[in-house]
């Protein structure tokens, strides 16, 4: 599968260890350095603008898509050759599934969240075949992948639907696993549940 563009999930903030920052820097290095469009949030601040204005000073391709209640300068970017303004979250979740060929999850809280679970479980159900993955950079993510092993183990998880996610803790071999991606969700669970 070739991924020509990632919708990137991450934080607002920066945390308060600039480790996340460099690895945000470093994401948004390798996507400009190999060509990979940069959807995200339009943040100027914390990871996101991070992510953003590391790939914009290598030529790379970033497209903010954010909602028009943010304000211009403090929480969006200004610096954007392309802003897509939408009237609520809902609706930048929709433009992000609809735009990127892939999800990749970095450090973030509940935006980050909202924005992973949305695509996970629209990918549990059928409503896309694109890959989701969680850049697991210094195990920040090791309590949220024990969660869904728990949702799994108890049985409120099908392990087809775990396998759907896509872990790692390196960059570049997080992306060398989205270009082998297979959509792998079950054909008879789907069509039970779907008309």
């Amino acid at each position: 599968m070739s991924i020509k563009s990632v919708a990137l999930f991450c934080g607002s903030a920066s945390g308060i260890n600039p480790k996340y920052s460099e690895l945000a820097k470093k994401f948004g290095r390798y996507c400009a350095t190999n060509n990979i469009t940069i959807y995200y949030g339009g943040a100027c601040i914390g990871l996101m603008g991070n992510a953003a204005t590391a790939a914009i000073e290598l030529n790379g391709h970033v497209v903010g898509i954010a909602p028009n209640f943010f304000t211009q300068g403090i929480v969006l970017s200004q610096d954007l050759p392309e802003m897509i303004l939408v009237k609520s979250m809902s609706e930048r979740k929709q433009q992000f599934e609809l735009l990127a060929d892939a999800f990749v999850i970095l450090p973030g809280s509940y935006g980050t969240m909202d924005e992973f679970f949305e695509v996970i479980t629209n990918a549990q159900l059928g409503l896309h075949n694109k890959p989701v993955a969680i850049l697991n950079a210094f195990g920040y993510y090791d309590h949220l992948i024990a969660l869904l092993n728990h949702f799994h183990q108890e049985g409120f998880l099908r392990p087809f639907h775990l396998d759907l996610l896509i872990i790692d803790d390196d960059i570049h071999a997080l992306f060398e696993k989205l270009s082998k991606y297979e959509y792998g969700n079950d054909r008879n669970w789907l069509d039970k549940i779907k008309k």
